[in-house]
């Protein structure tokens, strides 16, 4: 159980889980109005600290710098709802239904923590001021802190897949064709036109050439590709709601002068 002297280290401070994982920091610690002594802790929860749970501090330990309970973090973000801006009490219909919740019995944890007193009391809330009071009272306000976190926020990915396209080429081509080529009979092609016999037959062959078009393919690297990111820096608005306690003062004009009464 955490004592009175201890208040000051819980506060603001981390509190974890039975598993070890944090819930969230510690806000206010609220003590029995009978016995005094500290009976329940409320955890800032939520994205910022924006919600507030209660789980009870009688089972709780202090490791360390940080307050460990005895209940699942999903639990202890899950329980009741209650309001304590209006005097900064519990009351005990809400005390009771927080006991319910975390399965704590009502009249068995109530005896014990008055040492034989049945009973519910109500718990007055505090911000960690321990020992002797004055008569100041504190006022609080909720500030807000952003901050960004990091996450994913989608997959880009590099595919290679072939596609099959026509292209068109001219080029020239040549081939031979026969031409039939007539000279009469000379002085100078006398002689080789008579070294045959006179009359006969024969047969003369002309091998004809032409080029034709082949069409091969290569594979030729032409570039490098790759996947590359880039921070860009955005400005984006949040919104969030703080609390703020205002003080107001009772039997005093708007001077602070005691109201004299007719």
């Amino acid at each position: 159980m955490i004592t009175r002297e201890q208040i000051s280290t819980v506060l603001d401070h981390p509190v974890h889980d039975a598993r070890g994982d944090k819930i969230g920091n510690a806000g206010h610690v609220f003590f029995d109005d009978v016995t005094g002594e500290p009976e329940w802790v409320s955890v800032r929860t939520g994205l910022f600290g924006s919600s507030e749970s209660f789980v009870p501090i009688h089972d709780a330990a202090l490791v360390e710098d940080h307050l460990e309970v005895p209940y699942a973090k999903d639990q202890v973000k899950d329980a009741p709802n209650v309001d304590v801006d209006a005097g900064g009490h519990l009351s005990e219909q809400e005390e009771q239904r927080l006991y319910q919740y975390y399965g704590v019995d009502w009249d068995a944890g109530r005896t014990d923590a008055h040492s034989g007193t049945s009973g519910a009391g109500r718990a007055t809330g505090t911000t960690g001021t321990t020992g002797t009071t004055d008569d100041a009272m504190t006022r609080s306000e909720e500030e807000m802190h952003v901050g960004v976190e990091r996450r994913e926020a989608g997959r880009a990915r590099l595919r290679k897949y072939v596609v099959t396209e026509e292209q068109q080429y001219t080029v020239p081509v040549r081939h031979e064709e026969v031409r039939v080529e007539r000279e009469p009979i000379t002085d100078t092609n006398r002689d080789t036109a008579m070294s045959g016999p006179d009359i006969t037959e024969a047969e003369h062959d002309v091998t004809l050439y032409e080029e034709q078009p082949v069409v091969e393919t290569r594979a030729v690297p032409k570039e490098r590709v790759r996947l590359s990111t880039e921070e860009v820096t955005e400005e984006e608005t949040v919104t969030g709601e703080v609390r703020k306690e205002r003080i107001e003062t009772e039997g005093t004009d708007e001077q602070g002068d005691q109201r004299r009464r007719r």
